[in-house]
């Protein structure tokens, strides 16, 4: 019987609870494979072109890229309270679909993409379209999408 292990492990953080979810279980993940994980946020210039503000706006970048540095702080922290420290942050800038399906897994050679099943809201969703769907579809590897804790 064929086993796979992940060793590469790539997850989304936009600082919602689903994203939060998903890069716990990719810990968990890594821990049994004795693995790494990448935890990515991805700055989307279309989005700011898109809601009227302009991609060369360098405050707004700069903002976002300090955002961006402290959601991947705190998973680390997160992490190392799981009792796990291979952890590796990406800041990275343009499509967040591209970047977690293709770009982002080839340049880091990730064997799976952990997203959770929806940071975005109804309206946001519609604008952008969703980042799980588009992995989902487009990935060069595996892709485990990481649904929402439901109370029981």
């Amino acid at each position: 019987m064929f086993a796979q292990t992940y060793q590469n492990i790539l997850v989304g953080t936009d600082g919602s609870e689903q994203a939060m979810e998903a890069f716990k279980k990719a810990v968990a993940v890594a821990k049994r494979n004795d693995g790494t994980v990448f935890v990515a946020n991805v700055i989307d210039h279309q989005l700011y072109s898109f809601m009227g503000y302009s991609p060369l706006n360098e405050s707004i970048i700069d903002q976002q890229t300090e955002d961006a540095k402290k959601l991947i702080e705190e998973c680390k922290q997160v992490a190392k309270d799981m009792g796990y420290d291979r952890i590796e942050g990406i800041v990275a800038y343009g499509s967040a679909k591209e970047a977690m399906a293709r770009t982002l897994p080839e340049k880091y050679d990730i064997d799976l993409v952990m997203v959770g099943q929806s940071g975005l809201n109804a309206v946001e969703r519609f604008m952008t379209g969703s980042v799980a769907s588009y992995t989902i579809k487009e990935a060069v590897c595996d892709v485990l999408i990481v649904h929402p804790s439901v109370e029981k």
